[in-house]
């Protein structure tokens, strides 16, 4: 077990790029099929943002800019958790896959709605609706996630939090030429040694 693997500060479950997709695709093999593509922005966006589940949610369609290649997020609707304390707006550059997948919901989406991301019965989902449908697909697409004794988790341990832990893993793993720093700047920390406490366990020496 690597050392200080239970502090409380630390990630403690995430996933691998490989099981993300795998969460993409199981969202079209459960729910109903208009939320389908919803289901996968949600996780799309989270895992190339990092965005905190209370981010995701407040989330307007008007804050997509440049052809929904950039996302401007007003210093309100950040969070700085513990305290959280609003810091200054953002923008965060999106992905060319993610991009394309915004684009194609927004075009069909069944609902409009200020709101990037409706639910079924009211006009912005809430974060435990992420939570459950972040449930759902991972049991669906039978998703395991590492956890930080090393062992495997189940799928109700996929959470919007660990999504968020994975894009650190995936910077620092997956993807070549990334720092600390990097990450912290995608994460939003308002220090590196907040980066540094929650994730230097998960870089591969």
């Amino acid at each position: 077990m690597p050392k200080n693997a239970n502090s409380k500060v630390r990630a403690k479950v995430w996933l691998t790029p490989d099981q993300v997709d795998a969460l993409r695709t199981a969202c079209y093999e459960t729910g109903a099929p208009y939320l389908q593509q919803r289901n996968e922005a949600i996780i799309a966006l989270t895992y190339d943002t990092g965005l905190r589940v209370g981010e995701l949610v407040d989330v307007d369609v008007e804050m997509l800019r440049e052809r929904n290649s950039e996302l401007y997020l007003p210093g309100h609707i950040q969070k700085d958790y513990p305290n959280d304390n609003s810091p200054g707006p953002v923008t965060l550059e999106l992905s060319a896959d993610v991009t394309r997948i915004l684009s194609s919901y927004l075009n069909s989406r069944w609902k409009e709605s200020s709101a990037l991301f409706p639910a079924r019965s009211s006009d912005r989902i809430t974060t435990q609706g992420v939570r459950n449908l972040l449930h759902k697909v991972a049991e669906t697409a039978g998703v395991r996630p590492y956890l930080v004794d090393g062992s495997r988790g189940e799928a109700g341990d996929v959470t919007p939090h660990g999504l968020r832990h994975s894009v650190a893993y995936r910077m620092m793993n997956a993807e070549g030429g990334n720092t600390l720093y990097d990450v912290r700047n995608r994460l939003r920390h308002r220090s590196i040694q907040t980066t540094e406490r929650v994730y230097d366990h998960l870089i591969k020496v």
